[in-house]
């Protein structure tokens, strides 16, 4: 069985704690009523989270439209997003099975955990204490927060930097392409959840150091 032995502990956001697809859906078939484009639907929504709001958006624009005609209607469909999302990032989304066992677990063992996301700050901040687990980290860098994301080793770097922790001090709970990768650079350990958000493809694929099907499992593993 694989162990663990972190002193810190780095989650991501969408995919790993919320499943934020029926907020984001929504946003986005609404975005299209607005601009009189056709429905995306949540199946399609659910493989195109991962790598922030724009490019959401531009997944959204590019199965409807024309290249000359995206950048065009991209300007128009930013705003609209952002104010439909701003009203409902937290009404349809919640926690997995396993999360608030899984945090429980880990604070009570005094792990530092910080939360490091793609999502803007003016969304994460308010999904995170919607969720009731905003406290739980005591550093939260969100995809705006510094100048690259993930996968990006930046924001992984800068939390351990904060925490005053070397990189193999350090591990990733995440469940993306973009985790294993921001990690790998990072020098990270990286462990994925099984029912994240891989745009569709199987993340065992990506050779996380270990796949787990819900948060409670850590505790076997550290």
């Amino acid at each position: 069985m694989k162990i663990f032995d972190p002193k810190l502990i780095m989650i991501d956001v969408d995919g790993t704690l919320v499943d934020s697809v029926p907020d984001l859906a929504f946003c986005v078939d609404q975005m299209m009523i607005e601009l009189g484009l056709q429905l995306c639907g949540e199946e399609r929504v659910r493989n195109w989270v991962g790598n922030g709001i724009p490019k959401l958006i531009q997944r959204a624009l590019i199965d409807k439209l024309d290249k000359e005609s995206i950048s065009k209607v991209y300007e128009v469909a930013y705003p609209i997003f952002l104010k439909l999302y701003s009203d409902n990032s937290a009404i349809r989304s919640g926690l997995y099975d396993g999360v608030k066992e899984g945090l429980d677990y880990l604070k009570s063992k005094g792990y530092l955990l910080g939360c490091v996301t793609n999502k803007a700050e003016q969304f994460t901040n308010p999904l995170l204490k919607k969720m009731g687990i905003y406290h739980d980290f005591r550093l939260i860098i969100s995809g705006d927060t510094l100048d690259k994301k993930k996968p990006d080793p930046l924001p992984l770097l800068h939390g351990a930097n904060f925490f005053n922790m070397q990189p193999n001090e350090c591990l990733m709970l995440g469940d993306s392409v973009s985790d294993v990768r921001a990690a790998r650079a990072a020098g990270f350990d990286i462990i994925c959840m099984s029912y994240g958000y891989n745009h569709g493809n199987n993340i065992e694929d990506e050779n996380p150091d270990l796949v787990i099907d819900s948060m409670d499992q850590l505790k076997e593993h550290l």
